[in-house]
Protein backbone atom coordinates (compact mmCIF):
# COMPACT_ATOMS: atom_id res chain seq x y z
CA UNK A 1 0.00 0.00 0.00
CA UNK A 2 1.39 3.62 -0.77
CA UNK A 3 0.86 6.61 1.12
CA UNK A 4 -1.87 7.38 2.53
CA UNK A 5 -3.65 3.78 1.53
CA UNK A 6 -4.00 4.19 -2.20
CA UNK A 7 -2.90 1.34 -4.22
CA UNK A 8 0.25 1.55 -6.03
CA UNK A 9 -0.23 1.66 -10.10
CA UNK A 10 -0.47 -1.68 -11.68
CA UNK A 11 2.66 -2.31 -14.28
CA UNK A 12 2.35 -3.00 -17.91
CA UNK A 13 3.85 -5.65 -19.91
CA UNK A 14 6.62 -3.69 -21.04
CA UNK A 15 7.07 -2.82 -17.52
CA UNK A 16 6.02 0.88 -17.52
CA UNK A 17 3.98 2.41 -14.94
CA UNK A 18 0.48 2.53 -16.21
CA UNK A 19 -1.52 6.34 -15.79
CA UNK A 20 -4.52 5.07 -13.18
CA UNK A 21 -7.69 6.39 -14.62
CA UNK A 22 -8.94 9.37 -12.98
CA UNK A 23 -12.21 8.65 -10.81
CA UNK A 24 -15.21 10.01 -11.99
CA UNK A 25 -16.31 11.91 -8.51
CA UNK A 26 -12.93 13.35 -8.73
CA UNK A 27 -13.33 15.83 -12.11
CA UNK A 28 -16.45 18.32 -11.62
CA UNK A 29 -18.93 19.17 -13.97
CA UNK A 30 -17.66 22.38 -15.93
CA UNK A 31 -19.98 25.13 -15.75
CA UNK A 32 -22.14 25.38 -18.94
CA UNK A 33 -23.50 28.51 -20.17
CA UNK A 34 -25.19 26.95 -23.03
CA UNK A 35 -28.65 26.57 -21.49
CA UNK A 36 -29.19 30.04 -22.59
CA UNK A 37 -28.34 30.84 -26.18
CA UNK A 38 -30.96 27.60 -27.19
CA UNK A 39 -33.45 29.34 -25.26
CA UNK A 40 -33.25 32.59 -26.96
CA UNK A 41 -32.88 30.77 -30.03
CA UNK A 42 -35.75 28.71 -29.55
CA UNK A 43 -37.94 31.97 -28.60
CA UNK A 44 -36.30 33.60 -32.04
CA UNK A 45 -37.48 30.53 -33.77
CA UNK A 46 -40.45 31.00 -31.96
CA UNK A 47 -41.21 34.32 -32.96
CA UNK A 48 -40.20 33.71 -36.76
CA UNK A 49 -43.40 31.30 -36.98
CA UNK A 50 -45.23 32.88 -35.23
CA UNK A 51 -45.05 35.81 -37.73
CA UNK A 52 -45.10 33.52 -40.67
CA UNK A 53 -48.01 32.02 -39.46
CA UNK A 54 -49.84 35.40 -38.82
CA UNK A 55 -48.63 36.32 -42.43
CA UNK A 56 -50.46 33.17 -43.69
CA UNK A 57 -53.89 34.27 -42.11
CA UNK A 58 -53.72 37.39 -43.48
CA UNK A 59 -53.82 36.36 -46.71
CA UNK A 60 -57.96 36.35 -47.27
CA UNK A 61 -57.86 39.92 -45.98
CA UNK A 62 -55.11 40.90 -47.82
CA UNK A 63 -56.61 39.51 -51.10
CA UNK A 64 -60.04 41.15 -50.25
CA UNK A 65 -59.18 44.49 -48.54
CA UNK A 66 -56.84 45.79 -50.29
CA UNK A 67 -58.92 45.32 -53.57
CA UNK A 68 -61.92 46.80 -51.41
CA UNK A 69 -61.78 50.54 -52.43
CA UNK A 70 -61.54 49.44 -56.06
CA UNK A 71 -64.83 47.79 -56.20
CA UNK A 72 -66.48 50.93 -57.78
CA UNK A 73 -64.04 51.50 -59.95
CA UNK A 74 -64.21 48.28 -61.57
CA UNK A 75 -68.16 48.32 -61.88
CA UNK A 76 -66.96 51.20 -64.59
CA UNK A 77 -63.87 49.52 -66.06
CA UNK A 78 -65.64 46.37 -66.61
CA UNK A 79 -69.27 47.60 -67.73
CA UNK A 80 -70.33 45.44 -65.23
CA UNK A 81 -73.05 45.98 -62.67
CA UNK A 82 -72.43 46.16 -58.96
CA UNK A 83 -73.74 42.81 -57.51
CA UNK A 84 -72.02 41.22 -60.13
CA UNK A 85 -68.84 42.70 -59.50
CA UNK A 86 -69.56 41.37 -55.89
CA UNK A 87 -69.36 37.93 -57.31
CA UNK A 88 -65.67 38.40 -57.61
CA UNK A 89 -65.84 38.90 -53.59
CA UNK A 90 -67.96 35.68 -53.44
CA UNK A 91 -65.89 33.40 -55.59
CA UNK A 92 -62.91 33.87 -53.69
CA UNK A 93 -64.46 33.51 -50.66
CA UNK A 94 -66.29 30.20 -51.82
CA UNK A 95 -62.82 29.49 -53.68
CA UNK A 96 -61.01 29.62 -50.01
CA UNK A 97 -64.40 27.32 -48.34
CA UNK A 98 -63.64 24.75 -50.86
CA UNK A 99 -60.37 24.88 -50.79
CA UNK A 100 -60.11 24.13 -47.10
CA UNK A 101 -61.81 21.49 -47.16
CA UNK A 102 -59.50 20.02 -49.85
CA UNK A 103 -55.97 21.02 -48.04
CA UNK A 104 -57.05 20.12 -44.66
CA UNK A 105 -57.03 16.06 -44.95
CA UNK A 106 -54.05 16.90 -47.26
CA UNK A 107 -52.19 18.44 -44.28
CA UNK A 108 -53.28 15.12 -42.05
CA UNK A 109 -51.88 13.07 -44.62
CA UNK A 110 -48.97 14.87 -46.07
CA UNK A 111 -47.61 16.63 -43.30
CA UNK A 112 -48.35 20.62 -43.55
CA UNK A 113 -45.03 22.45 -45.54
CA UNK A 114 -45.49 20.34 -48.59
CA UNK A 115 -49.98 21.24 -49.33
CA UNK A 116 -49.49 24.58 -48.20
CA UNK A 117 -46.02 25.47 -50.72
CA UNK A 118 -48.23 24.10 -53.53
CA UNK A 119 -50.83 26.41 -52.68
CA UNK A 120 -48.86 29.53 -52.28
CA UNK A 121 -47.79 28.69 -55.96
CA UNK A 122 -50.75 28.34 -57.28
CA UNK A 123 -52.20 31.53 -55.24
CA UNK A 124 -49.37 33.73 -57.07
CA UNK A 125 -50.35 32.57 -60.11
CA UNK A 126 -54.21 33.23 -59.81
CA UNK A 127 -53.58 36.58 -58.86
CA UNK A 128 -50.80 37.58 -61.52
CA UNK A 129 -54.06 36.46 -63.87
CA UNK A 130 -56.66 38.71 -62.17
CA UNK A 131 -54.70 41.45 -63.10
CA UNK A 132 -55.16 40.44 -66.79
CA UNK A 133 -58.96 39.87 -66.66
CA UNK A 134 -60.56 41.26 -69.66
CA UNK A 135 -64.19 40.98 -68.24
CA UNK A 136 -65.93 40.57 -64.72
CA UNK A 137 -66.54 36.86 -65.96
CA UNK A 138 -62.82 36.16 -65.97
CA UNK A 139 -62.18 37.94 -63.11
CA UNK A 140 -64.54 35.84 -60.99
CA UNK A 141 -63.28 32.60 -62.48
CA UNK A 142 -59.43 33.70 -61.75
CA UNK A 143 -60.80 35.06 -57.92
CA UNK A 144 -62.19 31.63 -57.88
CA UNK A 145 -59.12 29.85 -58.59
CA UNK A 146 -57.11 32.37 -56.06
CA UNK A 147 -59.33 31.90 -53.06
CA UNK A 148 -59.17 27.88 -53.50
CA UNK A 149 -55.12 28.12 -54.03
CA UNK A 150 -55.17 30.74 -50.84
CA UNK A 151 -57.01 28.68 -48.85
CA UNK A 152 -53.87 26.28 -47.96
CA UNK A 153 -52.63 28.95 -45.66
CA UNK A 154 -55.50 29.65 -43.75
CA UNK A 155 -56.16 26.37 -42.84
CA UNK A 156 -52.82 25.12 -42.59
CA UNK A 157 -52.20 27.88 -40.09
CA UNK A 158 -54.94 27.21 -37.98
CA UNK A 159 -53.78 23.59 -37.66
CA UNK A 160 -49.61 23.95 -37.07
CA UNK A 161 -50.82 26.39 -33.80
CA UNK A 162 -52.81 22.99 -33.06
CA UNK A 163 -49.85 20.51 -33.13
CA UNK A 164 -48.07 23.31 -31.43
CA UNK A 165 -50.23 24.30 -28.54
CA UNK A 166 -53.22 23.39 -26.22
CA UNK A 167 -55.61 24.57 -23.69
CA UNK A 168 -54.76 28.33 -22.79
CA UNK A 169 -51.66 28.72 -25.06
CA UNK A 170 -53.83 28.01 -27.87
CA UNK A 171 -56.55 30.51 -26.95
CA UNK A 172 -53.66 33.36 -26.31
CA UNK A 173 -51.77 32.08 -29.57
CA UNK A 174 -55.11 32.48 -31.76
CA UNK A 175 -55.23 36.31 -30.15
CA UNK A 176 -51.45 37.14 -31.18
CA UNK A 177 -52.49 35.69 -34.50
CA UNK A 178 -55.17 38.15 -35.18
CA UNK A 179 -52.46 40.95 -33.64
CA UNK A 180 -50.55 40.22 -36.66
CA UNK A 181 -52.76 39.15 -38.91
CA UNK A 182 -54.92 42.11 -38.23
CA UNK A 183 -52.25 44.58 -39.47
CA UNK A 184 -53.85 43.68 -42.51
CA UNK A 185 -56.81 44.67 -42.95
CA UNK A 186 -55.69 47.64 -41.18
CA UNK A 187 -52.85 48.95 -44.18
CA UNK A 188 -54.68 46.99 -47.46
CA UNK A 189 -57.55 49.35 -47.62
CA UNK A 190 -54.74 52.14 -47.12
CA UNK A 191 -52.77 50.60 -49.47
CA UNK A 192 -55.47 49.87 -52.26
CA UNK A 193 -56.80 53.31 -52.05
CA UNK A 194 -53.00 54.95 -52.25
CA UNK A 195 -52.21 52.63 -55.62
CA UNK A 196 -55.26 53.75 -56.82
CA UNK A 197 -53.69 57.28 -57.14
CA UNK A 198 -51.00 56.02 -59.16
CA UNK A 199 -52.62 53.61 -61.17
CA UNK A 200 -56.14 51.23 -61.14
CA UNK A 201 -57.78 48.42 -60.08
CA UNK A 202 -55.52 45.97 -61.71
CA UNK A 203 -52.54 47.78 -59.93
CA UNK A 204 -53.80 46.56 -57.13
CA UNK A 205 -53.65 42.38 -58.06
CA UNK A 206 -50.18 42.92 -59.33
CA UNK A 207 -48.91 44.55 -55.82
CA UNK A 208 -50.80 40.96 -54.10
CA UNK A 209 -48.53 38.57 -56.75
CA UNK A 210 -45.79 40.08 -55.44
CA UNK A 211 -46.54 39.83 -51.64
CA UNK A 212 -47.82 36.81 -52.05
CA UNK A 213 -44.32 35.47 -54.22
CA UNK A 214 -42.45 36.84 -50.89
CA UNK A 215 -44.55 35.32 -48.30
CA UNK A 216 -43.94 31.59 -50.38
CA UNK A 217 -40.15 32.60 -50.50
CA UNK A 218 -39.82 32.75 -46.55
CA UNK A 219 -42.63 29.87 -45.91
CA UNK A 220 -39.93 27.63 -48.25
CA UNK A 221 -36.74 28.43 -46.58
CA UNK A 222 -38.10 29.38 -42.54
CA UNK A 223 -41.31 27.60 -41.63
CA UNK A 224 -40.15 24.02 -40.17
CA UNK A 225 -42.83 20.91 -40.84
CA UNK A 226 -44.78 20.67 -37.33
CA UNK A 227 -46.78 17.54 -38.00
CA UNK A 228 -44.36 14.52 -37.31
CA UNK A 229 -44.51 11.15 -39.95
CA UNK A 230 -45.87 9.36 -37.02
CA UNK A 231 -49.04 11.27 -36.56
CA UNK A 232 -50.00 11.20 -39.65
CA UNK A 233 -52.89 9.64 -41.66
CA UNK A 234 -52.17 7.11 -43.94
CA UNK A 235 -55.81 6.56 -45.61
CA UNK A 236 -57.39 8.65 -48.26
CA UNK A 237 -60.18 10.50 -49.31
CA UNK A 238 -62.36 7.62 -46.80
CA UNK A 239 -60.37 8.42 -44.17
CA UNK A 240 -60.58 11.74 -44.67
CA UNK A 241 -64.56 12.08 -44.94
CA UNK A 242 -64.64 9.65 -41.65
CA UNK A 243 -62.92 11.69 -39.66
CA UNK A 244 -64.86 14.91 -40.60
CA UNK A 245 -68.14 12.86 -40.01
CA UNK A 246 -67.01 12.29 -36.35
CA UNK A 247 -66.20 15.82 -35.74
CA UNK A 248 -69.43 16.68 -37.26
CA UNK A 249 -70.99 14.25 -35.17
CA UNK A 250 -69.86 16.13 -31.89
CA UNK A 251 -72.64 17.94 -31.17
CA UNK A 252 -70.54 20.84 -29.31
CA UNK A 253 -67.91 20.73 -31.80
CA UNK A 254 -70.32 21.71 -34.60
CA UNK A 255 -72.14 24.00 -32.68
CA UNK A 256 -69.14 26.03 -32.50
CA UNK A 257 -68.72 25.55 -35.90
CA UNK A 258 -72.05 27.02 -36.88
CA UNK A 259 -71.88 30.05 -34.46
CA UNK A 260 -68.59 30.78 -35.93
CA UNK A 261 -69.13 30.29 -39.19
CA UNK A 262 -72.68 32.95 -38.70
CA UNK A 263 -70.59 35.03 -36.84
CA UNK A 264 -68.36 35.39 -39.93
CA UNK A 265 -71.22 35.99 -42.47
CA UNK A 266 -72.13 39.10 -40.41
CA UNK A 267 -68.67 40.38 -40.49
CA UNK A 268 -67.93 39.40 -44.73
CA UNK A 269 -71.69 41.14 -44.86
CA UNK A 270 -69.99 44.06 -43.75
CA UNK A 271 -66.77 43.50 -45.92
CA UNK A 272 -68.74 43.13 -49.06
CA UNK A 273 -71.16 46.32 -48.66
CA UNK A 274 -69.43 48.91 -46.77
CA UNK A 275 -67.37 50.10 -50.43
CA UNK A 276 -71.06 50.92 -51.62
CA UNK A 277 -72.42 52.26 -48.20
CA UNK A 278 -69.89 54.40 -47.64
CA UNK A 279 -68.73 55.37 -50.35
CA UNK A 280 -72.07 55.75 -52.56
CA UNK A 281 -74.47 56.53 -50.10
CA UNK A 282 -72.34 58.56 -47.74
CA UNK A 283 -70.61 59.75 -50.68
CA UNK A 284 -67.23 59.19 -48.56
CA UNK A 285 -63.52 59.41 -50.89
CA UNK A 286 -61.85 55.72 -51.50
CA UNK A 287 -59.06 57.12 -49.04
CA UNK A 288 -61.89 57.97 -46.34
CA UNK A 289 -63.51 54.36 -46.20
CA UNK A 290 -59.88 53.41 -45.98
CA UNK A 291 -59.76 55.01 -42.99
CA UNK A 292 -62.85 53.87 -41.77
CA UNK A 293 -61.70 50.60 -42.86
CA UNK A 294 -58.46 50.69 -40.77
CA UNK A 295 -59.92 51.96 -37.74
CA UNK A 296 -62.54 49.04 -37.31
CA UNK A 297 -60.05 46.69 -37.87
CA UNK A 298 -57.71 48.04 -34.72
CA UNK A 299 -60.95 48.32 -33.24
CA UNK A 300 -61.03 43.72 -33.75
CA UNK A 301 -57.47 43.93 -32.82
CA UNK A 302 -57.54 45.61 -29.86
CA UNK A 303 -60.32 43.60 -28.44
CA UNK A 304 -58.69 40.72 -29.35
CA UNK A 305 -55.27 41.50 -27.33
CA UNK A 306 -57.42 42.35 -24.48
CA UNK A 307 -59.09 38.69 -25.02
CA UNK A 308 -56.02 36.59 -25.39
CA UNK A 309 -53.79 38.84 -22.62
CA UNK A 310 -56.65 39.96 -20.19
CA UNK A 311 -59.84 37.29 -20.47
CA UNK A 312 -58.34 34.02 -21.10
CA UNK A 313 -57.37 32.30 -18.36
CA UNK A 314 -59.42 34.24 -16.13
CA UNK A 315 -63.07 34.41 -17.61
CA UNK A 316 -64.77 31.14 -19.18
CA UNK A 317 -64.34 31.34 -22.85
CA UNK A 318 -68.07 30.48 -23.40
CA UNK A 319 -68.69 33.57 -20.99
CA UNK A 320 -66.81 35.77 -23.27
CA UNK A 321 -68.05 34.12 -26.32
CA UNK A 322 -71.82 35.01 -25.62
CA UNK A 323 -70.74 38.14 -24.83
CA UNK A 324 -69.28 39.31 -27.88
CA UNK A 325 -72.50 37.87 -29.84
CA UNK A 326 -74.74 39.86 -27.99
CA UNK A 327 -72.37 43.25 -28.79
CA UNK A 328 -72.86 42.11 -32.46
CA UNK A 329 -76.81 41.91 -31.98
CA UNK A 330 -76.85 45.42 -30.64
CA UNK A 331 -74.42 47.08 -32.92
CA UNK A 332 -76.55 45.20 -36.03
CA UNK A 333 -79.88 46.35 -34.45
CA UNK A 334 -78.69 49.84 -34.56
CA UNK A 335 -77.44 49.86 -38.12
CA UNK A 336 -80.71 48.55 -39.35
CA UNK A 337 -83.01 50.93 -37.47
CA UNK A 338 -80.40 53.85 -38.53
CA UNK A 339 -80.61 52.68 -42.30
CA UNK A 340 -84.72 52.36 -41.83
CA UNK A 341 -84.42 55.85 -41.51
CA UNK A 342 -86.43 55.11 -37.61
CA UNK A 343 -84.15 58.22 -36.13
CA UNK A 344 -84.47 60.25 -39.50
CA UNK A 345 -81.81 61.35 -41.97
CA UNK A 346 -78.58 60.05 -40.08
CA UNK A 347 -74.92 60.64 -41.22
CA UNK A 348 -71.99 58.92 -41.33
CA UNK A 349 -70.40 59.38 -37.78
CA UNK A 350 -73.06 57.40 -36.15
CA UNK A 351 -73.13 54.88 -39.02
CA UNK A 352 -69.25 54.44 -38.91
CA UNK A 353 -69.47 54.27 -35.00
CA UNK A 354 -71.93 51.11 -35.40
CA UNK A 355 -69.74 49.38 -37.70
CA UNK A 356 -66.72 49.99 -35.14
CA UNK A 357 -68.37 48.15 -32.47
CA UNK A 358 -69.74 45.70 -34.68
CA UNK A 359 -66.32 44.79 -35.83
CA UNK A 360 -65.06 45.13 -32.40
CA UNK A 361 -66.56 42.34 -30.91
CA UNK A 362 -65.38 39.90 -33.49
CA UNK A 363 -61.95 40.23 -32.32
CA UNK A 364 -63.79 38.02 -29.21
CA UNK A 365 -65.78 35.90 -31.41
CA UNK A 366 -63.99 34.73 -33.82
CA UNK A 367 -60.85 33.34 -31.71
CA UNK A 368 -62.84 31.81 -29.28
CA UNK A 369 -65.05 30.00 -31.63
CA UNK A 370 -62.25 28.13 -33.13
CA UNK A 371 -60.46 27.75 -29.93
CA UNK A 372 -63.48 26.21 -28.04
CA UNK A 373 -64.15 23.84 -31.41
CA UNK A 374 -60.41 23.03 -31.78
CA UNK A 375 -60.39 22.06 -28.32
CA UNK A 376 -62.88 18.89 -29.05
CA UNK A 377 -60.06 17.03 -31.33
CA UNK A 378 -56.01 16.42 -31.22
CA UNK A 379 -55.26 13.89 -33.66
CA UNK A 380 -57.87 15.04 -36.75
CA UNK A 381 -56.77 19.25 -36.89
CA UNK A 382 -56.04 19.56 -40.07
CA UNK A 383 -59.53 18.44 -40.88
CA UNK A 384 -61.23 20.05 -37.91
CA UNK A 385 -59.45 23.65 -39.36
CA UNK A 386 -60.93 22.65 -42.63
CA UNK A 387 -64.61 22.38 -41.47
CA UNK A 388 -63.96 25.55 -39.32
CA UNK A 389 -62.76 27.52 -42.41
CA UNK A 390 -65.19 25.87 -45.12
CA UNK A 391 -68.32 26.09 -42.73
CA UNK A 392 -67.41 30.33 -42.21
CA UNK A 393 -66.42 31.08 -46.03
CA UNK A 394 -69.54 29.81 -48.03
CA UNK A 395 -71.87 30.95 -45.31
CA UNK A 396 -69.85 34.36 -46.07
CA UNK A 397 -69.96 33.38 -49.58
CA UNK A 398 -73.86 33.54 -49.52
CA UNK A 399 -74.57 36.03 -47.42
CA UNK A 400 -72.12 38.30 -49.75
CA UNK A 401 -74.61 38.45 -52.88
CA UNK A 402 -77.84 39.25 -50.33
CA UNK A 403 -76.31 42.51 -49.35
CA UNK A 404 -77.01 44.14 -52.95
CA UNK A 405 -80.28 43.02 -53.29
CA UNK A 406 -81.72 46.08 -53.33
CA UNK A 407 -79.41 48.34 -55.06
CA UNK A 408 -76.34 50.93 -54.35
CA UNK A 409 -78.74 52.77 -52.64
CA UNK A 410 -79.42 51.59 -49.23
CA UNK A 411 -78.07 50.21 -46.49
CA UNK A 412 -80.76 48.08 -45.11
CA UNK A 413 -79.97 44.80 -46.63
CA UNK A 414 -76.15 44.87 -45.10
CA UNK A 415 -77.74 45.32 -41.31
CA UNK A 416 -80.49 42.71 -41.74
CA UNK A 417 -78.21 40.22 -43.28
CA UNK A 418 -75.75 40.98 -40.46
CA UNK A 419 -78.62 40.85 -37.89
CA UNK A 420 -79.77 37.94 -38.67
CA UNK A 421 -76.30 36.19 -38.65
CA UNK A 422 -75.79 37.30 -35.96
CA UNK A 423 -78.90 36.09 -34.43
CA UNK A 424 -78.41 33.11 -35.67
CA UNK A 425 -74.82 32.28 -34.00
CA UNK A 426 -76.21 33.41 -30.91
CA UNK A 427 -79.20 30.30 -31.48
CA UNK A 428 -76.29 28.18 -32.49
CA UNK A 429 -73.96 28.56 -29.44
CA UNK A 430 -77.00 28.51 -26.98
CA UNK A 431 -78.93 25.53 -28.54
CA UNK A 432 -75.96 23.18 -29.60
CA UNK A 433 -73.29 24.00 -26.98
CA UNK A 434 -75.08 24.46 -24.25
CA UNK A 435 -72.44 26.82 -22.32
CA UNK A 436 -74.25 26.00 -18.94
CA UNK A 437 -73.33 22.38 -19.46
CA UNK A 438 -70.17 22.47 -20.63
CA UNK A 439 -68.78 25.77 -18.50
CA UNK A 440 -67.29 23.26 -15.74
CA UNK A 441 -65.40 21.45 -18.36
CA UNK A 442 -64.20 24.87 -20.04
CA UNK A 443 -60.46 24.19 -21.50
CA UNK A 444 -59.22 27.32 -20.65
CA UNK A 445 -59.46 26.33 -16.92
CA UNK A 446 -57.01 24.07 -15.72
CA UNK A 447 -57.98 20.48 -15.06
CA UNK A 448 -61.72 20.48 -16.36
CA UNK A 449 -60.43 21.48 -19.73
CA UNK A 450 -58.58 17.66 -20.08
CA UNK A 451 -61.72 16.29 -19.23
CA UNK A 452 -63.62 18.33 -22.26
CA UNK A 453 -60.40 17.53 -24.80
CA UNK A 454 -60.51 13.72 -23.17
CA UNK A 455 -65.04 13.50 -23.81
CA UNK A 456 -64.02 15.42 -27.32
CA UNK A 457 -61.90 12.44 -28.08
CA UNK A 458 -64.22 9.39 -27.12
CA UNK A 459 -66.48 10.75 -29.66
CA UNK A 460 -63.71 10.55 -32.09
CA UNK A 461 -63.02 7.14 -31.72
Amino acid sequence: MSEGGASAPHRTAAGEAAVPKPRPQAVPPPPSPTPAPPDRAARRTGLLVTLILGSLTATPPLAMDMYLPSLPEVTRSLHAPAATVQLTLTACLAGMALGQIVVGPMSDRWGRRRPLLAGLAVYVLATALCALAPNVEILVAFRLAQGLAGAAGIVIARAVVRDLYDGVAMARFFSTLMLISGVAPVVAPLIGGQILRVTDWRGVFVVLTVVGALLGAVVWTRLPETLPPAERHEGGIGEALGSMRRLLADRVFTGYMIAGGFAFASLFAYVSASPFVIQEIYGASPQTFSLLFGLNSIGLVTVGQINGKVLVGRVRMDRVLGAGLVVVIAAATALLLMAAGTFGQVGLVPVAAALFVLMSAMGITMPNTQTLALMRTRHNAGSASALLGTSSFLIGAVASPLVGIAGEHTAVPMAVVQLAAALVALGCFVGMCRPWDTAAADPAHGPAGAGRTQEAEGAES
